[in-house]
This record gives C-alpha cells, sequence and structure tokens, in this order.
C-alpha cells in the first residue's frame, strides 16, 4: 500500500470510529512520517469537527503532559504518535481504533502494548511490505486483508540493478549522471560508523571518502544518532536541493518524500531483509521521473545471499516479496514473539501450500460454527490438544 493510500485510508478509518464516539490513535515509527501524518489529518480536523493532536518523544516535558491530559479526558479523538504512545502514562479515554503504520518496524509485544490500552479495539495494520509473520497470519484467517497494488498517477516502476564491488566504478558513473541532469542520490549503509565485530562499510567514513570521489558536489549525512533538530535540517536542505547525495543508515526507511531523488544506491544489501530493502527502495520513484535503485553486493556474499538478492531485484510487487520473504525465513511463531522463523508445529510449507491453508480455515470454522465448546466425540482430541499443548500460549481457562 503506498504512502498516500494509506493516509486516506487510516483517516477514513478513523472517521468512522470517531462518528461513533470513539477515539482513534496512529502509531508510526518515525518523528517524520507522524509528522506527515498529521500535516494530513489536520486539513480535515475543521471540515469534519474533530481534533488532532500529535505526541512525539522530542516534545518538551510540559508540552508532553499536556498532550497526555488532552488524550485521556478525551478532549482530542484522533491521537498520532511515535514510541511514545506505549508509554505507562498515556492512557486513553475511550479508543476504538489502532492503526499501525508500518507495522514491520514494530516488535508483537509493542503491538499487543498499543492495542492493550482499550478493552477490545478494532486494529489495522499497514506496510507497503507485509513481514513473514504477518502474511502467515492472514494465510490463517486471523488478519483480515485488503491489497491496493496501483501505483500512484504518473508514477513509474522503478529499475532494480544487482552489482558486485568490482562494478563500483559503473555505479559511481551513474550517481554523476544523475546529479549531473539535476537530480539526487540516496546512498545506504548498514553502519553508522565502523564496527570492529561487522566486516561492512560505514554511513561516516564513507562520506568522507565519497566526497573525495565527487569533489563537485554537495553531500550530506544523517542517522539515527543525530538529534532531530539537526535532521530535520538535513532533510530540509536535502529536499530544496542544496544537497545533491544524501549518505544516510535506515533512518530515511519510511516518511522521506523526495519526488527529485531518483536513484538509490544501498550498499550491504544482504544484511537487510527484503521488506526493508524494498521500503529503502521506495524513497525513490516518487516523482514523474524514471528512478533507479542499485545493490552492490560485496565480493563475499554467499551465493544463498546473492540468489535473495536477485530475486529481489526482479521482484517489485510488495506483497510477491512478502510471500517470498515468507518462504525464505519462515512465518515465525504466530502465538508467540517471533516474527520470522519456523513456527511451533508445521503441516503445511507457506506460501506453497495456500489452497490447503484455505480449505483448513474454513473446516475450522464450521466446527466453530456447529460445536464452538468441542462436546462432540468427534472433536474430542481437538478439545485435547487446545487443552494440553495450546492453553498456556493462548491465555485460555480450563476446558471444564
Amino acid at each position: 500500500m503506498w504512502e498516500a493510500e494509506r493516509h486516506i485510508v487510516a483517516i477514513l478509518a478513523a472517521m468512522i470510529a470517531m462518528d461513533h464516539g470513539c477515539q482513534a490513535a496512529l502509531i508510526a515509527p518515525s518523528e517524520i512520517l507522524c509528522e506527515q501524518h498529521l500535516q494530513n489529518v489536520k486539513k480535515w480536523e475543521e471540515l469534519l469537527g474533530f481534533k488532532a493532536v500529535c505526541l512525539l518523544g522530542k516534545h518538551p516535558k510540559k508540552q508532553k503532559l499536556e498532550t497526555i491530559e488532552k488524550i485521556s479526558s478525551g478532549e482530542v479523538q484522533f491521537i498520532i504518535g511515535t514510541h511514545a504512545l506505549l508509554e505507562e502514562t498515556v492512557t486513553f479515554s475511550n479508543l476504538g481504533l489502532v492503526v499501525i503504520d508500518e507495522q514491520h518496524r514494530f516488535g508483537v509485544r509493542q503491538k499487543e502494548k498499543i492495542r492493550g490500552k482499550a478493552k477490545k479495539p478494532d486494529v489495522m495494520i499497514m506496510s507497503a511490505t507485509p513481514i513473514p509473520r504477518s502474511l502467515g497470519l492472514t494465510l490463517f484467517g486471523d488478519l483480515d486483508i485488503s491489497i491496493m497494488n496501483e501505483m500512484p498517477k504518473g508514477r513509474k516502476p522503478i529499475t532494480t540493478y544487482l552489482m558486485r564491488e568490482k562494478q563500483r566504478s559503473e555505479v559511481y558513473q551513474r550517481v554523476s549522471k544523475t546529479v549531473e541532469a539535476g537530480q539526487q542520490v540516496f546512498i545506504v549503509y548498514p553502519l553508522v560508523e565502523t564496527s570492529e565485530h561487522i566486516e561492512a562499510k560505514d554511513a561516516v567514513s564513507m562520506t568522507q571518502e565519497l566526497q573525495k570521489t565527487f569533489p563537485k558536489f554537495k553531500i550530506g549525512l544523517i542517522h539515527g544518532q543525530m538529534k532531530g533538530v539537526e535532521k530535520e535540517a538535513l532533510m530540509v536542505d536535502f529536499k530544496k536541493g542544496d544537497i545533491q547525495i544524501l549518505v544516510s543508515t535506515t533512518v530515511i526507511e519510511v516518511g522521506i518524500d523526495i519526488p527529485n531523488a531518483t536513484l538509490m544506491i544501498i550498499e550491504h544489501p544482504e544484511r537487510f531483509g527484503l521488506a526493508q530493502l524494498h521500503q529503502l527502495r521506495g524513497r525513490v520513484g516518487r516523482g514523474s521521473l524514471q528512478s533507479t535503485c542499485i545493490l552492490i553486493a560485496p565480493s563475499s556474499v554467499s551465493q544463498t545471499a546473492y540468489e535473495r538478492l536477485k530475486s529481489f531485484s526482479n521482484i517489485y510487487d510488495g506483497f510477491q516479496l512478502a510471500e517470498e520473504d515468507l518462504r525464505i525465513r519462515g512465518p515465525g511463531d504466530f502465538f508467540g514473539v517471533a516474527q520470522s522463523g519456523l513456527p511451533t508445529f508445521s503441516t503445511t510449507q507457506l506460501p506453497r501450500d495456500l489452497d490447503i491453508m484455505e480449505q483448513m480455515r474454513i473446516e475450522a470454522l464450521r466446527v466453530l460454527e456447529e460445536d464452538p465448546h468441542l462436546k462432540n466425540p468427534e472433536h474430542q482430541n481437538i478439545a485435547w490438544v487446545i487443552q494440553h499443548i495450546w492453553r498456556e500460549k493462548l491465555h485460555l481457562p480450563n476446558i471444564a
């Protein structure tokens, strides 16, 4: 689901909740993304008769306390925030809808914590690329799913290339041509600074190297260890075009909208998951210009990792990528906190056995409808399994 579409869907869902006298909370992983959501919501606030507020970690203590009071009293109906919404001091007057944007950036316990701030809220999770566990839950029927796979009008698919370290000079030639054409470039690294334990290029030292390689271009550096005001100032300069090449870590993964940025270079792509790579790739291609993403794989990358990256370069659809990620990494523990890996038991292989899974889901719903307490003799085995194997994980009472 594209970001513009997610903004609209979130607002429409929140309006339904607010029309029924409930509050709606939208949690997003970055302050930039939260502020974008707030800007969109504010356009409708006066017209539709609700009040919106944003709670961020960077806000002064006094402002935070005032905002938390408005949330708990019910003075505001649409609440947007980062992980700050998870703090114990944040309580809601009547929370009816929870929207989790970029849901792959939140852990299972964090998702449960925001849900736990209401008795039984409706929950909507949104992402351009579902993680394996979320996709697995949709297959099991625990999540309903809507797919919005049309590109916004005027956008073009991003061309993706997988290249080796020995082709670096070709990549740098592409950087020069892009900047000389008046467009901008992202270069992403997995590390902020050099690590003794990880053999990979880092953003800080490579910024110095790149400045030597491209002395005529203005190069900026942004990463998560910088203060919020520094990051905001850099992004303003980049958006204005004062910076031609922005060196970054994954801090730019979400919430960055620079239509003039048309080239994304990702160093050490083997260190990122498919969902994360797709999010990074989505930072370009946001205007009408043709955009490109280049993955630079080191010479030491394994054949398995190289094949995974090759499949990524050939797949642009986020949902198809999620299926590939599911096949490679496994769906995780549906009743635990692991978001990838093999579940506690496995009777099928996902997504290969989708047809079988659908039949199982239909059969399970039939059993629940006909014998909800599993009293019939033919269902006693199911009752035993739930009681002795799954009761603790599912937090179920003893079956009499």
